[in-house]
């Protein structure tokens, strides 16, 4: 794959060639990519994985994904690479999508939690490949979201800062993440190929490439421990609670009668009831899902930031394409389920 160095100003080239040099000497970067925002540090420097783990508060034992530059690099970084591996890499990469496989003596325990497997993609973003270019083939970028664990994803510059800035070497500016949810994980067992976390490519779009079904093992407990799996996640500070659409209003408005502030956020072309009072706030998302997702975390980072009380969400409607949608709200709301409204 050639890199267009055509798409990027010679002041962001400059930044990026800045930001190689800092982490080659083990310095952590945050970086865009399509999905999220990556914090990233050199998968060989123990030193900085570490960092990368102490700015996060993220357990030792939860793995990083690893980003390469291209797919011929994949044989450098995982061994035993099954053909379906390979079909999905040459169709979905550069893209959201990280394949689970048996790691090279390369990759050390300190970026798979000890696991003798490793996440690895290529990202869909010119800065992150450009990046990847300027550290060199025999490089690969170690990055979970640059966010504080269990917290809502970065999808911006702004959002980085805002939680990290004083923790980290440098920002690469690349503007607002075109998915905006994270990349889908698959997993491989002999003739099995499974889903361990739904996101930006769908799991049909998986068993049409591969003209075979696929398994889902969304919301059960997989022998491989992979990025963003546990019960609470993605959650803003803000209790946040997913309520089917005949509930959503009249749970503001008991809320609100309490004195407390919401922002109701729905998806669906529902009649607004009358609102009385400035305890409730209304946001409307798009009722696709592509354009819902690539929303849906920088709505959230705007409203967790906003004085309510509590962010109501309407309950996704229960459709494949909505998958990784209804997994990042369920965990989002996870912490909160207990409480009583």
């Amino acid at each position: 794959m050639t890199l267009d160095k055509n798409k990027l100003s010679q002041e962001k080239l400059d930044q990026i060639i800045t930001a190689a040099r800092l982490m080659k000497t083990g310095g952590v970067v945050a970086f865009p990519t399509e999905t999220v925002y990556g914090l990233g540090a050199d998968v060989t420097n123990a030193n900085a994985i570490r960092k990368v783990y102490e700015i996060k508060q993220r357990p030792a034992n939860h793995p990083l994904i690893v980003h390469i530059g291209e797919i011929a690099l994949l044989k450098s970084w995982a061994q035993a690479i099954p053909e379906s591996a390979w079909i999905l890499a040459n169709h979905f990469w550069p893209g959201p999508l990280t394949l689970i496989l048996k790691r090279s003596q390369h990759i050390p325990d300190y970026v798979t939690g000890g696991q003798d497997t490793v996440g690895i993609r290529v990202p869909a973003h010119s800065v992150a490949l450009a990046l990847l270019h300027a550290l060199g083939p025999d490089k690969a970028i170690a990055a979970p979201s640059a966010n504080l664990y269990g917290k809502i994803s970065p999808t911006s510059a702004a959002h980085v800062r805002a939680a990290l800035d004083k923790k980290i070497d440098m920002i690469l500016d690349g503007g607002a993440c075109t998915i905006g949810l994270e990349s889908t994980i698959v997993g491989f067992n002999r003739d099995t190929v499974s889903v361990l976390r739904p996101g930006g490519i769908s799991v049909s779009a998986i068993e049409s490439v591969l003209n075979k079904t696929v398994v889902l093992c969304q919301n059960t407990r997989s022998a491989t421990r992979v990025s963003g799996s546990l019960p609470a996640h993605y959650a803003p500070t803000t209790p946040l609670k997913l309520y089917p659409t005949e509930m959503i209003f009249q749970t503001a408005r008991r809320l609100s009668a309490r004195n407390l502030r919401s922002v109701v956020i729905t998806w669906s072309d529902i009649d607004l009831p009358e609102l009385n009072g400035s305890n409730i706030h209304h946001v409307r998302l798009p009722n696709k899902p592509t354009s819902y997702g690539k929303h849906l975390y920088a709505t959230l980072h705007q409203y967790d930031h906003a004085a309510f009380d509590y962010i109501l969400m309407e309950a996704p409607p229960e459709l494949p394409s909505w998958l990784a949608i209804t997994d990042r709200l369920q965990r989002a709301s996870f912490s909160h389920i207990s409480s009583t409204i």
